[in-house]
């Protein structure tokens, strides 16, 4: 059978088409197959709960399964490391913390940005740390624990989850804008932290609030300001750190969800779509208070919204580390 030059140029041509075709059919078809959520922590913390929660209601929206892959070690960075280096198709995303996405970059020589290395996508919720104190410190209003501290310097200690942890960071700027000095004491975490101030062994911790309203209510420690601009539902009574004399002392700990950079525009909106339909169920939102976090109001759950915030947080605590001197261990 003799085909005419016509229909070969007509058949080439189609075939040179078969790749951008099949490119448009499959992004057309995101997502296509199960994605990956890293979470840079070991399973069981408060990230990875919330992290869980939001992957199971992320899949009506996607179509498709969320699986969670807990990446931990070395403040979170080897996950965020993995998430920057995934194939950005819209199959890893990650969520992160304070730590994550803002610490660490200056406590690591990172071989990648972390604004522009990854893409937002939302910003989950965040939970201000609460200044709690032992019982047997002599001060009951936040303004006599600052009095208490520069009267006895270098005298108090402060439990943290670890070295550059949220923690050891709001210790630090807190010391700064009063003027105080008082020694921070390193844990495996904010629980053994707890227990110590429970038990008499050191003074004060900046906790958040799922680690300070079980014990606070219970009377077993003191609490002395929350610091937020405003006041938290689970905590009604207690003044914020601006009522409490304190003004612009603002510590979260935040939560947020990316993907690697340069993914497409239409998968990133999927993705956002996909996460403020998670946020919106009432049984994600009263998980979260439970953890004392909240849930940021819609306007600012989107990803212009995240990546300001992240870089405003990075313009903060990166030169109050930096000062201090801070290494990672």
């Amino acid at each position: 059978m003799t085909i005419s030059r016509r229909r070969i140029l007509t058949l080439a041509t189609a075939a040179a088409a078969l790749p951008a075709a099949s490119r448009l059919a499959t992004a057309q078809a995101y997502p296509s197959r199960p994605l990956t959520m890293i979470v840079p922590f070991p399973a069981g913390g408060p990230l990875d709960t919330v992290a869980r929660l939001l992957a199971e209601r992320m899949r009506p929206t996607l179509g498709q399964p969320v699986i969670i892959e807990n990446v931990a070690g070395a403040n979170g960075s080897l996950g965020t490391t993995r998430a920057a280096r995934a194939t950005a198709d819209g199959y890893t995303i990650i969520a992160g913390t304070v730590t994550t996405h803002v610490l660490i970059g200056a406590l690591y020589n990172l071989q990648y940005d972390l604004l522009d290395d990854f893409t937002p996508i939302a910003l989950l919720g965040q939970g201000p740390l609460i200044a709690v104190g032992k019982k047997a410190v002599p001060a009951d209003t936040l303004k006599a624990l600052v009095a208490w501290l520069k009267a006895n310097p270098d005298t108090a200690m402060q439990g943290t989850a670890g070295v550059a942890a949220v923690e050891h960071i709001a210790g630090l700027l807190l010391q700064k804008q009063t003027g105080t000095k008082f020694h921070q004491v390193p844990y495996r975490g904010l629980a053994p932290a707890m227990q110590d101030l429970l038990g008499g062994q050191i003074d004060v911790m900046l906790a958040d609030a799922t680690t300070a309203l079980p014990h606070l209510e219970g009377g077993r420690i003191k609490a002395y300001a929350v610091a937020s601009k405003t006041r938290i539902k689970a905590a009604p009574k207690l003044p914020t750190t601006d009522e409490a004399g304190l003004p612009g002392f603002h510590v979260a700990l935040w939560f947020g969800l990316w993907a690697p950079g340069g993914i497409a525009p239409d998968v990133q909106a999927l993705l956002s779509k996909a996460t403020i339909a998670a946020l919106a169920d009432p049984t994600m939102k009263q998980r979260l208070a439970d953890l004392g976090q909240e849930i940021t109001p819609l306007e600012q759950q989107t990803p212009a919204a995240l990546y300001a915030y992240q870089k405003a947080e990075i313009e903060k605590w990166w030169p109050i580390i930096r000062e201090a001197g801070i290494k990672a261990e």
